[in-house]
């Protein structure tokens, strides 16, 4: 009787195994992961066909309005996803970091939002989305800014001479 060793085959067939579950397409958890960073991203550069498609039809007038600012009164720097939480096999909390500015103000903003995510059937959708931490006016919301009550002192330093007093303008 010859012995054969079943090792090499398995070794051989791991590589394609792996290679082949790669392919496949996400589940669960990993699909929402996926799904939000790429609904994050197109929101970030503005192509807003595809951020519509991912979002709930009762949700997409708000996220609408919430959003019309983004590329022309607000410019969105960078998008980080921080964390997610399962809340079950159909629900996932999505914590976003965006870093932003007005272009008039040249100042980088950031604030953190939680998106609500659900699964419906074979697809997850953006159903919800609200402010957490950080400044306001990124979603819409309302910002009353006030001129400075006084004139703004020249921020120069007294010019010093060495060995003597300071030189008065």
């Amino acid at each position: 009787m010859r012995s054969t060793s079943v090792l090499p085959l398995v070794l051989g067939l791991a590589p394609l195994l792996a290679a082949c579950s790669a392919l496949l397409p996400s589940q669960g958890i990993a699909k929402a992961q996926e799904t939000a960073q790429s609904f994050n991203e197109d929101a970030r550069f503005g192509r807003n066909e595809l951020v519509l498609d991912q979002i709930a039809p009762a949700e997409r007038e708000e996220f609408s309005l919430h959003h019309r600012a983004w590329g022309k009164e607000i410019r969105v720097a960078d998008i980080e996803m921080s964390g997610m939480k399962a809340r079950g096999d159909k629900d996932v909390d999505v914590v976003v970091h965006i870093s932003w500015y007005r272009p008039e103000q040249q100042e980088l903003r950031s604030t953190t939002l939680q998106q609500t995510w659900h699964n419906k059937t074979d697809s997850w959708q953006l159903v919800g989305e609200k402010r957490m931490d950080g400044d306001i006016g990124l979603l819409g919301e309302a910002v009353i800014m006030q001129a400075p009550t006084e004139a703004k002192m020249p921020s120069q330093f007294p010019t010093i001479r060495l060995g003597g007093d300071p030189v008065q303008d």
